[in-house]
């Protein structure tokens, strides 16, 4: 078994503002499903390809899993909408040992705030953001502070 381990954390890519709207039913902007196979790109370009996705079932963060990861297992979780940062990082400590890349794909300030807790930094987390964080305890012993980040893209950067 691998002991070195990739978690790719992902917030859902822009979504629109419809009056009368449930917010689980937001769905993407033309600019966000274009941002979202522009994440799975740039993921798929670092040499990464998920074993499995972690999807909230929000419209918005389906519609970005489905077009970043096509060809991968997408599980969707209800626990990941509206899911604080310990909740999440919870998650990610369920997760099949044997699984060496894992997307978490979900909300902000959630994934923003578990990104930073595993791997520090000042960044930014828009829309369509992820941060690729190498892990090297096994998932069920994951904590804050033991990873690293790796990469992370955003968007709106060049």
């Amino acid at each position: 078994m691998n002991s070195v381990r990739t978690l790719i954390v992902l917030r859902h890519a822009k979504a629109a503002q419809l009056p009368g709207l449930a917010d689980r039913e937001r769905p993407l902007t033309d600019r966000g499903e274009r941002d979202a196979k522009r994440a799975g790109d740039e993921i798929r370009a670092a040499g990464l390809e998920p074993d499995v996705v972690l999807c909230s079932p929000a419209v918005r963060t389906r519609r970005t899993a489905e077009l970043a990861f096509p060809e991968a297992e997408i599980s969707y979780e209800r626990e990941i909408y509206e899911a604080y940062p310990e909740e999440l990082l919870e998650l990610v400590r369920r997760t099949d040992p044997g699984l060496s890349t894992v997307v978490l794909c979900g909300h902000n300030p959630g994934v923003h705030e578990l990104a930073l807790a595993l791997a520090g930094g000042e960044y930014v987390f828009r829309p369509g953001a992820f941060a690729v964080i190498r892990v090297e305890s096994p998932w069920e012993d994951l904590w804050p502070g033991q990873g690293s980040l790796v990469t992370r893209w955003d968007p709106k950067e060049p």
